[in-house]
């Protein structure tokens, strides 16, 4: 048996809120290894930890991997204790192997339903007892399946249930049986785990971070540094008790958000009806949802009866959902495709009907518990997120290696330079090893987020709630954002434009308000065709239907009771709701004075299926028909042919040109004396009637052209991704300002391989877009590259996969150029923001509903417009239900990043500057004192680093974007040429000192603080001092991307005190503080001016030399080494198709064998 293997993901159906994919599933194509405790590896590893006081687990701790390695051996997987995993990002994680007993008789019963499956899952290792084998890994159940050899998440056991069979649960299941479910799915509980202070104080203090604290404060302790160690133990325990603290609180909040138990009623295989609790639920549940609803604790399937339910929890979508019964087909069930048909955990459902005895409550049945539902695995994205593939990140680790070899040149110098003197070696050792404290500031990972935590409280305050901290940053560097249309550009609601009946023989005039339709079934499908229900009387449902049932002035009534009064009215169906035209009144006894239509059965609105239909039965029973609305091009190509006028696409056309949402109806009757209910949505929606068009008018939002002109100017590149018509899209985009409007517009359309043809590509110039100086064939002789001209192309879903299949090659450059992205399915906009990051674009997405979730998690900075405050949905909630959020994050994003190098810089200067003084006065043999060092490290720095970051954003949004890694030329030679200023100013102020005709040299005899006070140490020190204020100055950057230094007045403030403070020190320090802080009370007044002139003439060229490099003087050593390409993908095919005559070929059919342009 192998001893590597691969965990195999299901292709379980997850709803769109969370796709399970490999970029939003860290765990999703895992490597596994295998691997055996060895007893004598295990005793020789505790004998290392006892001898090394602790050290060997510290390293264990930090690489668990080589705590494995160094206690196991590798074994085949069926028989490992432990398992090392590797998921797809490349990070390792060991967990451990459980076995636990199954019940007696539980092989045999499982048997009875999933044969194959289940035996595989129990017949695992048996000798006498039956024994399950798995491992939890970011609380994801993973079982041995002996027959595939690997382990697989538990949700395997039910991927392959088809929809008929979850009608099998709906008898329940035994006390038995659901016992060995719960064995082998676990406890259905989203637990986050709340660690107790003392775990977290463990875990918090074996931070590298933390560690490296430890060994300073050894380090200071043993040198005689009681005071300064003493006070950086406490500022460590105030931050470790407030990190605690923090922690905490996070996670009890997160822990009472997540979990979620309460009393549920589920049936018996007896037929006995009785609550559980919600802990105790297992896939194959049958689950009785009362009247009044719940908020679910599980996904479910629903099976009868009709539920409304508020999804904002998952999707941040406002608006109620109607889940309808799941129809009893042979397809698989997948939660991601039947989700109008599925209950999700962690939703309220408000209301059931129609399900139970008497027309109230509904019945489900459980799909997936725990971490394996669709609130599970959003909350799993939370605790384990992935990680953030950011410059700014890596290259903080790298410069802190680079300070690293700093410390070891520094320890090197100090052991050559006292190992000449008569030190003693253990004052040798400390000296060499406190210079690595010194070089490598402990503090500098915790100081750079400052710039993170002020810019997340700004944008709290502002409606923006955020709860992924680190992609602040990242909102700095996007370069690219999309934008959904409805809702999101555009406002939610929409007003009826008008409605045009189709005949074979052509259209009819265009009927302002659908109350003057003459009767008939184009009125009936407005009236009927939509998922309303009713909430304590009032209508719940889409805008847009709500707005569509209103203009025909019909009102919707729901049985009350069992309805068996009102179905028994239309012809004995099941009536869900009924529809009746205005000036009915209905009797005493529920029935109707004159006709009236009823709503027997519903399908549901599918962003896949750009459809919806319904079945309805007219008063008596005589007769039932057929509706179904949606997307014109789909409705149409469900209807008989002759029945669709032939100007449709005409009309569709000039519909949509206008900016018009246009939806199409179509209606087919019905045999009455059939099954209605347990129809197949299959079966109604072909060979339809085309009725006609709905046009509705969907105003822009005031705020939307203003930031979409604000992003252009900030050269970030919009892109629109709707499920509306393409044509309706290129109004909106015009509209919007996405487009100009001397701009052209080139639809992309590509046909996929079929038995008839094979597939096409084409480029066609949009209609009246003729250019007025050039002829078409000029253009295309030219490129439009060429012309002057700027152009856009527009693309629907259908065409996009079909560019994705067959011309992979064709794909970058439609992306280079596609501002309209119509007609796009949930998981088609998720593919289309992992293709534009595949071209280096740092991509934003903005949208406001469950159909956008996944490409909200999937771009490098995703904001939901939502009332929640903090949605799962995505990183970024914004309170303001408009897109004037995106430039405000971006803004925010870029200050934080910026506010993130100067603090960077800072930090390494600071320790630069305190390296250098050490190096020098060492090379005196002597040091700085204690206090000198407390007062550099805890006044003036700390304080300095705490405050830079206050200042707020620019209002406006600069051309350029702020620069991301620390390894940049600008960064690393601003930090070489301000590390010589600093060397060359504390060498000229102990230049200066020895020079002076009353310089006493310091005794040559004793080293370190026995020489103190010094003169030597009094210029360095006083000259020191004053670079760390210089240095908060030089690097502290405000425009383009921050506000004037002028803003933040705290640090303005603190820096004009501190050269006061500084300037009296050097000029009249007083007895008191010179005793206190070991400095030479030196009385001559022209040296210390001068020294303060020095320390002036410091300041002034490190400011010029910062302000050249700002402008870029260090580019003339880039033009030495010649111009290299970008590393960007976009930037060199941005370059290479500027230089193309050819692209895009307007008017011509291209195959997939066609060649094209090529770049590396």
């Amino acid at each position: 048996m192998d001893r590597r293997g691969s965990v195999v993901e299901p292709l379980s159906g997850l709803p769109s809120p969370s796709p399970r994919d490999p970029l939003l599933s860290p765990d999703s194509h895992m490597d596994v290894q295998g691997y055996k405790w060895v007893r004598w590896r295990v005793w020789l590893c505790r004998l290392g930890a006892l001898l090394s006081l602790g050290l060997l687990l510290i390293v264990f701790h930090w690489r668990p991997r080589l705590a494995v390695l160094a206690r196991c051996c590798p074994c085949p997987l069926a028989l490992a204790d432990v398992l090392l995993l590797r998921d797809s990002f490349g990070q390792q994680h060991v967990v451990e192997v459980l076995v636990e007993e199954m019940e007696e008789g539980s092989l045999e019963l499982m048997g009875q339903r999933e044969e194959a499956e289940w035996r595989d899952t129990v017949q695992l290792y048996k000798e006498e007892k039956t024994m399950l084998r798995y491992y939890l890994f970011e609380g994801l159940r993973y079982i041995w399946l002996d027959r595939k050899g690997a382990f697989n998440r538990v949700s395997v056991l039910n991927e392959d249930w088809t929809c008929k069979d979850l009608y099998g649960f709906q008898n329940g299941l035994s006390p038995l049986e659901q016992s060995v479910r719960r064995s082998m799915f676990g406890a259905n509980v989203i637990d986050v785990p709340v660690k107790s202070y003392m775990r977290l104080l463990f875990e918090e203090v074996l931070n590298p971070f933390y560690v490296f604290q430890v060994f300073s404060i050894t380090v200071w302790t043993i040198d005689s540094y009681y005071f300064y160690a003493v006070c950086i133990f406490i500022i460590s325990i105030i931050s470790i008790s407030i990190s605690l603290y923090e922690t905490r609180k996070q996670s009890i909040t997160l822990h009472n958000m997540a979990r979620l138990v309460t009393n549920v009623k589920i049936r018996r295989d007896s037929g006995v009806e009785e609550c559980v609790s919600s802990v105790d639920l297992v896939p194959g549940d049958c689950l009785i949802i009362p009247q009044e609803g719940l908020l679910l604790p599980c996904d479910a399937a629903l099976l009868a009866g009709e539920c409304l339910v508020n999804e904002s929890m998952l999707t941040g979508e406002s608006v109620p959902v109607l889940k309808t019964p799941l129809p009893a087909a042979d397809r698989t069930y997948s939660s991601d495709t039947e989700r109008r048909h599925t209950v999700f955990c962690g939703t309220q459902l408000i209301q059931a009907k129609g399900g139970r005895p008497g027309g109230s409550g509904a019945v489900a049945v459980v799909t997936s518990t725990g971490f394996f539902t669709a609130k599970g695995s959003l909350v799993s994205s939370i605790l384990y997120p992935q990680p953030v593939n950011f410059r700014f990140y890596k290259d903080a680790v790298k410069f802190l290696l680079i300070l690293a070899f700093v410390a070891l040149i520094g320890t090197i110098y100090i052991f050559v330079t006292l190992i000449k003197t008569n030190v003693t070696w253990p004052q040798l050792i400390i000296r060499c090893l406190d210079i690595i404290t010194i070089a490598v500031p402990p503090a500098l990972p915790a100081a750079i987020t400052t710039g993170t935590i002020y810019a997340q409280r700004r944008l709290k305050n502002q409606g923006v709630f955020c709860i992924s901290p680190p992609r602040i940053n990242v909102c700095g560097k996007v370069s690219l954002f999309c934008f959904d249309k409805t809702g999101t550009l555009t406002e939610e609601g929409m007003d009826v434009w008008g409605v045009m009946e189709g005949r074979p023989a052509g259209f009819s005039e265009l009927v302002p308000e659908p109350t003057l339709l003459p009767p008939g079934p184009m009125r009936t499908g407005l009236a009927c065709c939509h998922t309303i229900t009713l909430l304590q009387g009032q209508p719940l449902g889409d805008p847009l239907e709500l707005k569509m049932v209103e203009s025909t002035g019909w009102t919707l009534l729901e049985p009350e009771g069992n309805g068996d009064v009102l179905d028994e009215e239309f012809g004995g169906h099941k009536v869900l709701a009924v529809m009746r035209a205005p000036n009915q009144q209905p009797q005493v006894q529920g029935t109707f004075t004159s006709e009236a239509v009823a709503i027997v059965k519903r399908f549901p609105f599918s962003s896949a299926l750009q459809r919806m239909s319904v079945v309805t039965v007219a008063r008596g029973g005589h007769s039932a028909l057929a509706f179904i609305k949606g997307s014109p091009e789909m409705v149409a190509s469900l209807c008989r042919a002759e029945t669709v006028p032939a100007e449709f696409s005409n009309q569709l056309h000039n519909f949509s040109s206008e900016g018009l949402r246009v939806l199409a109806l179509a209606y087919k009757p019905l045999d009455v004396k059939s099954d209605l209910k347990t129809i197949e949505r299959s079966d109604i929606e072909n060979d339809m009637q085309f009725l006609g068009l709905l046009m509705l008018k969907n105003l822009i939002k005031p705020e939307s052209a203003k930031v979409i002109d604000i992003l252009k100017l900030a050269h970030i590149r919009n892109v629109m991704v709707t499920g509306d018509n393409i044509l309706t899209a290129v109004n909106v985009a015009k509209s919007c300002g996405m487009v100009e409007s001397e701009d052209k517009v080139i639809f992309v359309s590509a046909t996929p391989h079929t038995a008839q043809s094979l597939p096409t590509l084409r480029f066609s110039l949009e209609d009246g877009g003729a250019i007025a100086t050039q002829s078409l064939t000029d253009v295309n002789n030219g490129g439009l590259y060429q012309t002057g001209f700027g152009y856009h192309l527009a693309i629907n879903g259908k065409s996009f996969a079909a560019l994705c299949d067959h011309f992979p090659e064709y794909l970058p450059k439609v992306l280079m150029k596609a501002t309209i992205f119509a007609r796009m399915a949930p998981d088609q906009k998720t593919q289309l923001v992992k293709e534009l990051q595949k071209l280096n674009y740092r991509v934003g997405m903005c949208g406001d509903g469950a159909n956008d979730c996944g490409a909200l998690r999937a771009a490098d900075v995703g904001v939901s417009l939502s009332e929640a405050e903090a949605s799962v949905a995505s990183p970024f909630t914004s309170k303001t239900e408009n897109i004037s959020c995106v430039p405000l994050l971006i803004r925010e994003g870029r200050c934080s990043l910026v506010t993130s190098f100067s603090v960077f810089r800072y930090m390494a200067l600071y320790s630069l500057i305190q390296y250098c003084s050490v190096l020098i006065l060492t090379t005196v043999k002597t040091t700085m004192a204690d206090l000198q060092f407390l007062f550099c490290d805890l006044i003036l720095v700390t304080f300095l680093a705490i405050v830079m970051g206050k200042g707020g954003p620019s209002e406006e949004l600069h051309p350029c974007r702020p620069p991301a890694s620390l390894l940049a030329l600008p960064v690393l030679g601003s930090l070489f040429i301000h590390t010589c200023m600093i060397v060359l100013g504390q060498l000229a102020a102990l230049f200066i000192t020895i020079t002076q005709e009353w310089y006493i040299p310091l005794n040559s005899t004793v080293f370190g603080t026995a020489n103190l006070p010094n003169m030597e140490n009094t210029s360095v020190f006083d000259l020191s001092g004053f670079q760390y204020i210089i240095m908060a100055v030089v690097v502290t950057k405000s425009y383009p991307h921050k506000k004037p230094l002028y803003h933040n007045m705290i640090f303005l403030c603190l820096l004009f005190i501190y050269f006061g403070v500084m300037a009296w020190l050097v000029l009249y320090p007083g007895p008191f503080f010179s005793q206190i802080l070991e400095v030479y009370n030196i009385t001559d007044m022209n040296f210390k001016m001068l020294l303060v002139a020095v320390a002036a003439l410091n300041f002034l060229i490190c400011f010029l030399v910062e302000i050249l490099i700002d402008l870029g003087i260090l580019n003339c050593l880039r033009w030495l080494r010649g111009k290299r390409p970008s590393k960007k993908l976009y930037k060199r095919l941005k370059v290479l198709l500027s230089d193309s005559t050819l692209w895009p070929p307007l008017n011509q059919t291209l195959s997939p064998t066609n060649t094209v342009l090529s770049f590396s």
